[in-house]
């Protein structure tokens, strides 16, 4: 990493970038019922200023040599402890700009959204402040020159994620949820917070381009003790095993959040961070090893959960998983896949997003109803929601032409290139997607209707079909970041270059395969769902596969043998100790020098004659005691 040059020009307003929504936060959490009525266009205008003042430091960008393509901006000394100063410092670089774009574009996409779907709710200004603080809080994570900075943002993203699940707090399922996502989150917290201590004692700063300069000089031990630390603070946030199970939980908050979980902010921020800290990662194969086997676990393991799954927001949030697990297993195969992990990062924000905010509205066609058994025949009562989620359909599975083809194969080449195995499993992934993707089509979109009794579908208002069709149009053209190796060039100077790799057969063959993989997927769930008739409920007698599946593939259950209950259990054993050892031992002294004081008292009974017979008796003592001295 270069050392980046001074803000000028219209990089100066780069910090407005995040005060902008930081702003709308205030003004809707604190202003209360006086922005009741206005709050929401509030909240929708602040985010889509961020995103013209993105586009416009993008085009900036863009206008610089690729050798200046680095912006730093120094907005005061946050605090300084002796010699060591932390400043808050923004950087812009190509990394930075295309993580601008995608959060407030897409993000500004679901304010909007949100008119509509919350139009009737009665908190709707409080949710559009929350939904602010989230953008604001991942910009700063994107947008921090160094870790410390990354982690106010890092934890501001976790508070504003555990207002949002949770915000239907009167379901007792949403504040469990909410409650879920917050602890796990902490766990993958305290990995990065043991990693920027490790990298003050090491380098004695917390600077990315400091720290990008030196990294060499530290020990193996020393760099891979930090990227074992920064890959579990990742599984946190992106939700990777073992940090996944709050993901699908986290369905319990309004379908913007989900979107916006799923898509523009949260789970991508752990795939950036990897990325962010490729100059420890390149240097420690340990650590890059690590970050392989957890994406290529996981991306199986989601794409079996969205096999399973009725509710249409719990198979999409399965489906996240395993797309997360793409792009982390592009970024662990170093400089060859960081660029196409960041790729497969933007159009999944395309198409997720979409397929979010569509099942948003199908729910709102449907009273509210996420169960896809209810579903069925929704292609001609709901055209637009219908023609826009098949946009992001056809690009998840990897259809050809569509966004999703041109990023996930990139890195399925890649990873096929590197390992043979490593590149099967992601191979068998692209099938299994196009299984469960094709599945929750067919059973919602097609089939016959089994909508339940005064269930009449309608399509959504034009404020929620609006954003649909943009990023359905995105979900077509996003591979264009591709044409001509654009966004390899252009994150060059961030992630670096590696040495082109070589397949033993042309890649036009992967390219087929990995199309005759899905399509072999879809043909699958099309004779198993398309060509019978679906049942209203779900079938009890299922194999033991389809059970792991529905059951998270016992994420809950593993936690709760490895982490949950042993922890309960010592901490029921510490407060035994505590009360029977400790508690029993000062209590136990204070109760025996109580019950000798409550001997004694008896003797002072008040009585004349009580103490001259104890005086006569100490005589007598006395005397005894002379008389036994003398005759022995």
């Amino acid at each position: 990493m270069v050392d980046p040059g001074p803000a000028d020009g219209v990089f100066a307003l780069l910090w407005l970038v995040i005060a902008l929504p930081l702003l709308g936060a205030a003004i809707l959490l604190i202003g209360g019922r006086l922005t009741d009525r206005w709050g929401h266009l509030l909240g929708c205008a602040l985010p889509i200023g961020s995103f013209v003042l993105s586009v416009a430091l993008f085009v900036a960008l863009l206008g610089r040599e690729e050798g200046e393509r680095q912006v730093s901006q120094h907005l005061f000394t946050w605090f300084e402890a002796g010699d060591f100063t932390v400043g808050m410092d923004l950087l812009y670089d190509p990394l930075a700009a295309l993580f601008l774009l995608l959060i407030t574009g897409v993000g500004s996409l679901i304010h909007v959204y949100s008119v509509g779907y919350m139009e009737h709710d009665p908190r709707r200004r409080r949710f559009f402040g929350y939904l602010n603080l989230f953008v604001a809080a991942m910009l700063m994570l994107v947008l921090a020159a160094n870790y410390l900075g990354l982690f106010l943002g890092w934890e501001g993203v976790g508070l504003a994620s555990y207002l949002l699940i949770g915000f239907w707090q009167h379901k007792p399922s949403a504040a469990a949820a909410a409650k879920k996502a917050f602890v796990i989150n902490r766990v993958g917290d305290v990995g990065l917070s043991l990693a920027i201590a490790l990298m003050f004692v090491t380098f004695g700063t917390t600077d990315f381009s400091t720290i990008s300069a030196v990294a060499g000089e530290a020990s193996e031990a020393t760099l891979t003790a930090l990227g074992l630390l920064l890959l579990l603070a990742a599984c946190g946030k992106s939700a990777q095993v073992p940090l996944q199970a709050w993901l699908l939980d986290a369905m319990e908050g309004p379908t913007p959040v989900s979107a916006l979980i799923h898509a523009a902010t949260m789970v991508t921020a752990g795939v950036y961070l990897i990325t962010r800290s490729n100059f420890i990662f390149d240097l420690t194969p340990t650590a890059q090893t690590a970050v392989v086997v957890v994406a290529t676990v996981t991306l199986l393991w989601g794409a079996v959960i969205g096999c399973a799954k009725d509710d249409i927001k719990k198979a999409l949030a399965g489906s996240t998983m395993s797309q997360i697990g793409y792009m982390m297993l592009g970024a662990g195969l170093g400089p060859a896949g960081y660029a196409f992990a960041i790729f497969h990062l933007l159009t999944h924000g395309f198409f997720k997003a979409n397929m979010f905010l569509g099942a948003g509205s199908v729910m709102h066609g449907m009273n509210d109803d996420v169960d896809m058994r209810h579903y069925g025949a929704l292609s001609k009562a709901m055209p637009v929601t219908y023609l826009t989620f098949a946009m992001g359909y056809l690009a998840i599975i990897g259809f050809p032409g569509f966004s999703g083809f041109w990023s996930k194969d990139k890195i399925i080449e890649t990873a096929l290139a590197e390992n043979l195995l490593v590149g099967t499993c992601a191979l068998i992934g692209a099938g299994i997607t196009g299984f469960y993707m094709t599945r929750l089509m067919l059973m919602t979109f097609f089939t016959e209707k089994r909508w339940e009794p005064g269930v009449e579908p309608h399509e959504s208002p034009r404020v929620m079909t609006v954003p649909l069709i943009v990023l359905a149009a995105l979900s077509v053209v996003g591979g264009v970041l591709l044409f001509n190796d654009w966004i390899v060039d252009f994150l060059a100077p961030v992630v670096g270059t590696a040495e082109e790799h070589h397949l033993a057969v042309p890649p036009i063959v992967i390219t087929l395969l990995i199309t005759a993989v899905v399509a072999v997927g879809v043909a699958v769930a099309w004779f198993l769902i398309g060509k019978r008739e679906v049942p209203r409920e779900a079938p009890t007698e299922v194999s033991f596969v389809t059970r792991a599946a529905r059951a998270d593939v016992y994420g809950d259950a593993i936690n709760d043998g490895l982490v949950v209950n042993p922890s309960r259990h010592l901490v029921h054993g510490l407060t035994t100790m505590d009360r029977v050892g400790v508690d029993g031992a000062v209590m136990g002294g204070s109760a025996a020098v109580g019950g000798l004081a409550g001997a004694l008292r008896k003797v002072q009974n008040g009585f004349v004659r009580s103490y001259a017979l104890s005086l006569l008796a100490g005589v007598l003592l006395v005397v005894a005691t002379l008389m036994a001295v003398n005759l022995a």
